[in-house]
């Protein structure tokens, strides 16, 4: 084991200088961890977003364009297979390489493999190929994703995974940036084909970012014993088909609720009917949720061993997806549901923010300011505010990062109530967008090293799998709802009550701010203000939850970790 690749240690923190803190950012793993970060981000802007432009300039349906959207699915359930990735061996690489860096090598082959097989096809005569390619790359990319977080948290100790969290995230999003400007630029001056082409080369920066990286420390292989178990040959490959074809069920049950799309569902039989009661208003969100909890039952009906008769399917798929579970509960006995539900919580009140955008208009922003402001200072300050986290868990550590991540999401969500009382005002348009990016920057980085710090050897690609799942599970969901929030409330202030009384906040408006928007819900100018701000006042709420809970776990969990020193 090299001195690159130390393992988690052990003991009393030792405080470090600032100097040392951001010394390791000139380190080979947090080198490394740009590139790695780099290749994680630009096949799913490739697959997620780009994707649909050229599906668009072939004259393609926003329908068919929408249902490629599907191609990210695995994202949602990818904790599913993420114990094959802690315990299978890649052939002959696992000792060339190691175990996180062969399967990092793999994906990155099926990657490169499927853009360049994109690059080669036309949308409108390959149509199918080319969906199954994107679903491929999607996959494959998931895959990825898993493998690279696994690596993150297994290269250092604990007090560093705040700066690994930096680098990962600043090269996730410089490759964002890159897979949404350059193929468009490309396209432009040659052809969409050639385009693909080229970015199936840049993922050449993640392969070579592979080859730089030190080795895990040691890897551990939880080994599942079932060669005690006598079964006939053909019993076991028709129950192993039936649990994957039960288990499949599941995942697109929860992926499917997850993303609050339906359409692959309703190729089934009663599949439109819960996609028409999912996209009902208002109470659809619910049916969602209950379309996510009975995917999750039927992959634990789909893993449950058969009473009083071992099976091999079943002792595998029961250890496999139970023992990671089993040992975070058992480590974090009596404080491991507060932790998971501090984890569900923590970016809810950031997550739900998706009708920001409408926002901006309705408050008579010009295209070119919002562009100018939110695509260029506003990435900016992500990454000055993901820098800044790193900072913060090094130099406070984990519980005390936590804690002021979960302040500053919902202190910047009022900032957008103060924006909605400002009106038309560019300079406070670029205070509230820099100040809750800078927040996002700092709770995310946190939040990742957090999660990081609660995994375990030979879990961590599972655990970690589950709780980056988990997280987002509660704020996919409730985002759905903002419009719905927006215009109820503004509805409710026409009409006077409690938030009617916020109107007063408005009476000096400029003319282009709310009007437009107000109209079509028929409503006032003053009334739709309103309604935006009683919703920023909400998220803030909800942020004040993650901020008790924070201080909770902060509470029992730091006594237990000192027991268990």
């Amino acid at each position: 084991m090299t001195d690159d690749a130390k393992p988690k240690e052990q003991g009393p923190r030792e405080k470090k200088t600032l100097l040392q803190t951001l010394a390791f950012f000139g380190e080979r793993r947090s080198l490394v961890m740009l590139g790695l970060g780099f290749a994680s981000g630009l096949p799913f802007m490739l697959i997620f977003d780009t994707l649909s432009l050229w599906l668009r300039d072939a004259g393609l349906s926003l329908t068919v364009i929408g249902f490629f959207s599907l191609a990210t699915l695995s994202f949602s359930f990818k904790f599913l297979w993420a114990p094959l990735i802690d315990r299978a061996k890649v052939p002959v690489l696992h000792n060339l390489v190691g175990h996180r860096r062969a399967w990092m090598l793999v994906c990155q082959a099926v990657i490169i493999a499927g853009l360049a097989g994109i690059s080669a096809l036309n949308p409108v005569a390959n149509l199918p190929l080319m969906a199954l390619t994107a679903v491929i790359v999607g996959f494959a990319t998931a895959t990825q994703d898993i493998v690279i977080d696994a690596w993150r948290i297994e290269v250092v100790d604990t007090e560093r995974q705040g700066q690994m969290a930096v680098a990962v995230q600043w090269g996730y999003r410089g490759a964002m940036i890159a897979a949404g400007a350059v193929p468009l630029l490309l396209a432009e001056h040659f052809n969409w084909n050639i385009s693909y082409l080229f970015m199936a080369g840049a993922m050449l920066v993640g392969v070579i970012a592979t080859l730089c990286a030190p080795r895990e420390q040691a890897h551990t292989i939880r080994e599942i014993h079932t060669d005690g178990i006598n079964q006939p040959k053909p019993l076991e490959v028709g129950e192993w088909l039936v649990r994957l074809a039960i288990l499949l069920v599941g995942a697109l049950l929860v992926g499917s609720g997850l993303s609050g799309d339906a359409s692959l569902l309703s190729k089934f039989a009663g599949g439109e009917a819960l996609e028409a009661a999912w996209k009902a208003k208002p109470n659809g969100v619910w049916l969602q949720l209950l379309g996510v909890l009975a995917g999750l039952v039927v992959i634990i009906v789909a893993a449950w061993p058969i009473p009083k008769v071992p099976t091999k399917p079943g002792v595998y798929l029961s250890t496999a997806l139970g023992s990671p579970l089993k040992d975070f509960m058992t480590r974090f006995a009596g404080v491991a549901g507060l932790i998971l539900a501090t984890i569900c919580v923590y970016r809810v009140s950031d997550f739900v923010l998706n009708i920001m955008n409408p926002f901006y208009r309705d408050m008579g922003f010009t295209l070119t300011e919002i562009a100018e402001i939110r695509k260029v200072f506003g990435i900016i300050a992500s990454m000055a505010g993901v820098f800044l986290g790193g900072v913060i868990v090094a130099r406070l550590g984990l519980m005390k990062a936590l804690i002021i991540g979960a302040f500053a999401q919902p202190i910047s969500n009022l900032m957008f109530a103060v924006l909605a009382m400002s009106g038309h005002n560019t300079g406070m348009l670029f205070a509230s967008i820099c100040i809750d990016n800078i927040a996002g920057g700092i709770a995310g980085t946190a939040l990742i090293a957090y999660m990081s710090s609660l995994t375990t050897a030979g879990f961590t690609a599972t655990q970690y799998a589950l709780f980056s799942s988990l997280y987002a599970l509660p704020g996919k969901l409730i985002a759905s709802q903002s419009g719905r929030i927006v215009e109820a409330s503004a509805q409710a202030a026409e009409h006077g009550g409690p938030i009617g009384l916020l109107k007063g906040l408005f009476t000096r408006l400029p003319p282009e701010s709310f009007t437009a928007a107000g109209a079509k819900l028929g409503v006032s100018a003053q009334a739709m203000a309103a309604g935006y701000t009683t919703f920023f006042i909400y998220t803030a709420l909800i942020g004040v939850v993650a901020i008790v809970l924070s201080f909770m776990v902060a509470a029992r969990q730091k006594p237990l970790e000192t027991e268990t020193a």
